[in-house]
């Protein structure tokens, strides 16, 4: 369990977030010297060296996002233009990309970051640029939200590369997609059409998944432990009830796999913050059999969270690092490993510190909107949380100070039972490499609690306060 140290601040990472800014030019500026782009997108390294792994195209949005986070953190505009020229280059494909439920990723981790940027100054006002950010932002929006499976009670969810059946926990974390296109005026135009709301679709998918994709200790079945998560949920695609769990890169149905955990848990806290922006009216009648009005949606959304993060810090090693799924069977030979802290070069499990990079944030989020809402202690907890996770991962082993390796993030997994990851010779799991969405949302935190230390305008995806 995470040893949480209730004294450390976001100023006193100061130094420890500018090395790692330091580092990641040398990352970012190497990784495009030598990155050719037929061979697709980069997604894990092998030897320090990205490479590619066709399966779906998710992580590109990962590679030239990270080139804008660090024009973000720095000012340097040639991480500007880098981000930029190669969104426009190589990112349509996926806003008309009909086979994914990856939008939220690729674009607005691109169009949306530069979008973001645009609206808060840091990048000079152009209207035509802005238009364009702001016309691939609606598209992705909805394009995603076509890939639509009704289910029972009014709900129905964004299916997964799988196909109808199938409802990923990843989704939760690109549901940003819709909601930010409908902020912009957008809609999705139906058969005869049906102007379907986005944001409704987007909450929707919220409901079901934390219907479904999580659980709360209530006796669902006899693996129902609070805040437990399942990366995949089966549907029937005929009548759209629920069948069962299922996993695709986690151990089993019934254990929890700590990347799909950590979607969950950075994604609710997100939608949180939007919701908190939008008027009361907009929720009167939006979904009525499940949500009585803004503040019911909100309250949902909290439980969901605070469920995923006590099981997290339960799971967790007293670092604040994860293993790559909480069932994993070499854990019972690694004895009370909870205890300690974490091994990535230890015989028997990995461990993924990009799991522990995308639940920082969610611990901050989360802490910061309830010690804003009346639960101090919650929230100074989890908010301390997530300051102790930062202070791990922006230190070795888990940063990456070899000049010669392109990855920022050491020690993340991308699919341990596929056999995809790397193991060193003189090692008997993967370790020592990097993956891009791991990369990323270590910037992405990394930027998030820089403005927090600085003071400066509030880090998020959305438009406006």
């Amino acid at each position: 369990m995470l040893k949480i140290d209730a004294a450390i601040t976001p100023s006193m990472l100061e130094d420890k977030l500018n090395t790692m800014f330091d580092l990641a030019a040398q990352k970012i500026s190497g990784i495009e010297k030598s990155w050719d782009p037929s061979r697709g997108t980069p997604v894990f390294t092998i030897k320090g060296e990205y490479t590619s792994r066709g399966w779906t195209e998710w992580t590109q949005g990962f590679q030239f996002g990270c080139a804008i986070l660090q024009f973000d953190a720095t000012g340097e505009s040639r991480f500007l233009d880098l981000g930029r020229d190669r969104t426009i280059k190589h990112m349509a494909p996926h806003i008309s990309h009909m086979g994914v439920h990856d939008h939220g990723f690729n674009n607005v981790s691109t169009y949306g970051n530069l979008l973001r940027l645009m609206n808060e100054g840091k990048i000079d006002e152009n209207q035509r640029e802005r238009e364009f950010y702001e016309l691939a932002i609606k598209m992705t929006g909805a394009i995603q939200a076509a890939r639509w499976t009704s289910a029972i009670d009014g709900l129905g969810y964004i299916y997964s590369f799988n196909g109808p059946h199938s409802l990923f926990a990843d989704t939760i974390r690109t549901v940003r997609a819709l909601t930010l296109s409908h902020q912009l005026g957008h809609v999705l135009m139906g058969e005869q059409d049906e102007k379907i709301n986005l944001l409704k679709r987007g909450l929707q998918h919220a409901e079901t998944t934390a219907r479904y994709n999580v659980f709360y200790g209530t006796g669902r079945d006899i693996y129902d432990i609070r805040g437990r998560t399942a990366h995949e949920t089966i549907f029937n695609v005929h009548n759209g009830t629920y069948r069962c769990t299922n996993t695709q890169q986690g151990y089993s149905p019934f254990s929890t796999w700590t990347r799909g955990l950590a979607w969950i848990f950075c994604g609710y806290p997100e939608l949180i913050e939007y919701i908190e922006i939008l008027d009361d009216d907009v929720f009167k009648d939006l979904m009525p059999d499940v949500y009585e009005n803004k503040q019911s949606v909100i309250n949902r959304f909290v439980e969901v969270t605070e469920a995923v993060a006590d099981f997290y810090l339960h799971h967790c090693t007293t670092d604040g690092i994860v293993y790559w799924d909480t069932g994993a069977p070499g854990l019972s030979r690694m004895g009370d490993f909870q205890s300690r802290r974490s091994d990535p070069f230890n015989e028997f499990e990995p461990v993924d510190s990009s799991s522990a990079a995308i639940c920082a944030q969610g611990f901050l989020r989360i802490g910061r909107y309830l010690m804003a809402n009346g639960n101090k202690e919650k929230g100074e907890r989890y908010f301390q949380a997530g300051l102790s996770i930062a202070d791990t991962l922006l230190d070795e082993p888990y940063l990456s100070f070899d000049p010669n390796h392109q990855g920022l993030l050491l020690h993340s997994v991308y699919h341990r039972p596929n056999g995809w990851d790397y193991i060193p010779p003189d090692q008997k799991v993967p370790c020592g490499e990097s993956c891009m969405w791991g990369d990323y949302h270590l910037m992405e935190l990394a930027v998030y609690l820089q403005r927090l230390a600085q003071s400066g305008v509030y880090h998020k995806y959305y438009l406006g306060e």
